[in-house]
């Protein structure tokens, strides 16, 4: 089953996560590049002008703001943490960015998904379609995950991960992402004491 982009927040027994997995048939040349605070999705090298053939395809899809993990599958990360920062809660940072930014203005009204973990496990989670709006709070010592298709409500999932590297792994080809099909990349901030991105 093809479910475009993926992402999944939450909490298990050894800390707290954020994972994206970049899901594409139409631009499979990406991939993940990790900065200190962030990570972002690019085109590969070769590959630099299809982002003249689609905007939405480069972006950041994690940031660390304020000891806490924002996730999405486009600019609206940036906009998000940058609320955050500026003292808005995590709920309505993303409510209102969604609201605001509202679904991708593609050929597929492609839906923007986004979510946001603390150090402390309080984890959200958000989707924009052309049909709505979602934000909901994981439940504690949860995982749930969304896509942007086919699985576009909040579905909670066993998540099995000790560390960034392997959440990276697990979202990107374990448990029930296998059934998942194009995968391109992914990558995950993992934090016991503090954040750590990863990627494949």
């Amino acid at each position: 089953m093809y479910l475009g982009r993926i992402l999944a927040v939450g909490s298990n027994n050894e800390g707290n996560f954020v994972a994206y997995r970049v899901s594409s048939r139409s631009f499979p040349n990406r991939m993940v590049k990790i900065f200190e605070d962030r990570a972002a999705i690019i085109p590969k090298e070769g590959h630099e002008t299809d982002i003249f053939k689609n905007p939405y395809i480069a972006y950041n899809c994690i940031r660390i703001v304020d000891d806490i993990a924002v996730v999405s599958n486009g600019s609206h990360t940036d906009i998000i943490a940058e609320k955050i920062a500026s003292g808005m809660n995590i709920r309505d940072s993303i409510a209102l960015t969604l609201l605001t930014m509202d679904y991708e203005k593609d050929d597929f009204n492609t839906p923007r998904i986004a979510g946001a973990t603390t150090l402390d496990g309080e984890s959200y989670l958000g989707i924009v379609t052309h049909e709505g709006i979602i934000v909901e709070k994981v439940r504690p010592k949860e995982a749930c995950y969304i896509s942007t298709y086919e699985h576009t409500k909040p579905n909670y999932v066993e998540f099995i991960c000790t560390d960034a590297e392997d959440a990276a792994q697990f979202i990107y080809d374990g448990g029930k992402f296998e059934e998942f099909t194009n995968p391109v990349d992914s990558v995950a901030a993992f934090a016991g004491e503090k954040w750590e991105i990863k990627s494949l």
